[in-house]
């Protein structure tokens, strides 16, 4: 619950900000996610429950909802299986505003902050939320302090994302960005080095050093990363293969190289 609480904090520093054009509000559903809504402290409109919907973590849910003064709306469980689009809700679902995305510059000016090296994750065109989500869930875990994902050809914070991220998506800093070359530059004026992940990288991922301020760049499903991204990385990792497939979905091959950054730094 400590880590949690930390995580909370640290959304609620104030580099959230919301996206002009997007609609007015947005439902989050499944118990964990709703959860980890609820303990980041974020705005909901309204709780809906469904009739008969209790044990496990629905009874935290219901009391931060009513110590947080929200407003639970308990409707049949086939009301909720329409708004939910075949999703599982669980019983309960978050009527909430629109994702807040981050601001890169203020996550920057963050990272300086920890005792740590600052650590990004930076996603070429992922496009399948579930992989979005997944990353979201390994970057939280391993206190990556922003994930940046384009505005265009890439998978936005939606619904699907946030199940997927099992609420980690609630804590860990999103930023949008509408061009990533120009992002890897400011990350490499700010003394970061870029590593990308791709099939064709040219040292086994283990050889990187991620020690120091660390922007990680995972390319998208099927087409690895692209030409001008690829060209603006410092170095170009691969994950060794013995199986008779080629590579990995995105969401695992952000996970193994995360965790071996993780090693690294925890090293004595």
């Amino acid at each position: 619950m400590k880590g949690r609480e930390k995580g909370a904090a640290r959304n609620a520093g104030g580099f959230r900000r919301q996206v002009q054009g997007e609609s007015q509000s947005r439902r989050v559903v499944g118990r964990q996610p709703v959860l980890e809504l609820l303990r980041a402290g974020r705005p909901v409109n309204r709780l809906f429950i469904a009739e008969g919907a209790e044990g496990g973590s629905m009874a935290e849910i219901t009391a931060r909802a009513k110590e947080a003064g929200i407003v639970i709306t308990r409707v049949p469980r086939n009301r909720l299986d329409e708004w939910a689009s075949g999703m599982n809700h669980q019983g309960v679902m978050a009527d909430v505003a629109p994702f807040a995305y981050a601001d890169l510059d203020e996550c920057l000016r963050a990272a300086e902050l920890h005792r740590r090296p600052g650590l990004f994750v930076l996603l070429d065109g992922i496009e399948d939320p579930h992989n979005l989500g997944s990353i979201l869930r390994t970057a939280e875990a391993c206190a990556v302090d922003g994930v940046v994902v384009p505005k265009r050809r890439a998978a936005a914070v939606n619904e699907t994302v946030v199940k997927a991220s099992a609420g980690a998506a609630e804590f860990v800093p999103v930023i949008r960005v509408g061009n990533l070359g120009q992002t890897i530059l400011t990350l490499k004026r700010s003394g970061y080095r870029v590593i990308g992940a791709d099939t064709e990288g040219d040292c086994d991922f283990t050889d990187a050093d991620y020690r120091g301020p660390t922007a990680l760049v995972i390319g998208g499903e099927g087409k690895g990363l692209g030409r001008l991204v690829r060209e603006r990385c410092d170095e170009v990792v691969h994950i060794p293969m013995a199986g008779r497939v080629n590579s990995l979905n995105a969401g695992v091959a952000a996970g193994v190289v995360l965790y071996e950054a993780m090693r690294q730094r925890s090293a004595p």
